[in-house]
């Protein structure tokens, strides 16, 4: 069996994916398979992507499904007993992956670590807020609040994507939010204090640029986990909290945006919450 899966989704980044493979490809440690989902690219990507040859497994979708999507399909192809994922708009600093695999070694109990990163935004070296700084271990409470857990930073054992279930294809957005979610409740997600990621930001395809009002799918999330019965008291008190929160930040929004009419949904969320946002029954 291949120690690590590398999964990487990519729309319509013929350069970029490549920057990315050869960053895996530059990577010391050998035992890893690489595996590009072309989510139903209209550019150069599927003739880039040929230039590898059989260093690279490359699995089509004729449409694009979206990242969750994409992401899920490298998931299943997988041979690994880890999986790395790695955002075709990203890239990996020599020693990434022998990092986490020595992590893993040397905790062999460990089923998830990330690495610290390196943000570039419009080409510029930027720090991140102190709400953005990762912590290490138990992090299900402060990722209430928001994602701390970076894909393209992120190696997991394959089982327990098994057992938590892959990324949710119904959110448009806010899908990491949601899985890393999943995991957190139930383990510690360990932090390798190296930034090892150079992660890219603000161009205009990203998912944070082109979806209105992320809150709603962190509601969503939220909700769902609350109903799936696999949280302790604690957890489900601190969810609620949470969610209380952001349901009356999406509701000012709404109305700021303007109220749905009498008879009109907020996207479908469940009843309780869109009461919520309402004000009441």
């Amino acid at each position: 069996m291949t120690a690590v899966s590398v999964v990487i989704p990519t729309y319509n980044r013929a350069g970029l994916v490549c920057r990315a493979i050869t960053s895996v490809l530059l990577q010391g440690f050998r035992d890893c398979e690489i595996l590009v989902v072309d989510d139903g690219s209209t550019d150069s990507t599927r003739e880039r992507l040929t230039h590898f040859g059989a260093r690279v497994r490359v699995l089509v979708h004729h449409e694009n499904r979206g990242v969750s999507a994409a992401r899920n399909t490298g998931i299943r192809a997988s041979c690994g007993a880890w999986i790395a994922f790695l955002d075709s708009d990203d890239y990996w600093l020599p020693g990434k992956l022998s990092a986490q695999m020595d992590f893993f070694r040397s905790h062999p109990g460990a089923v998830a670590c990330q690495t610290q990163e390196h943000w570039i935004r419009r080409g510029k070296r930027v720090n991140p807020m102190k709400k953005h700084l990762k912590p290490s271990g138990d992090i299900f409470e402060p990722s209430l609040k928001l994602c701390l857990v970076s894909p393209s930073a992120v190696a997991v054992r394959q089982s327990l994507l098994d057992e938590v279930g892959l990324f949710d294809e119904s959110l448009p957005a806010c899908e990491d939010y949601d899985l890393w979610l999943r995991v957190s409740c139930r383990y510690p997600i360990h932090l390798i204090d190296r930034a090892l990621v150079v992660k890219e930001g603000g161009a205009p395809d990203q998912l944070s640029a082109t979806v209105e009002g992320l809150d709603r799918f962190r509601i969503l999330a939220m909700t769902k986990l609350v109903r799936s019965g696999i949280l302790n008291q604690r957890q489900i008190s601190k969810t609620l909290e949470e969610l209380s929160i952001k349901c009356r930040i999406y509701g000012t929004g709404c109305i700021k945006r303007g109220k749905p009419k009498e008879g009109e949904r907020y996207l479908d969320l469940p009843k309780e919450v869109e009461e919520e946002l309402r004000g009441g029954p």
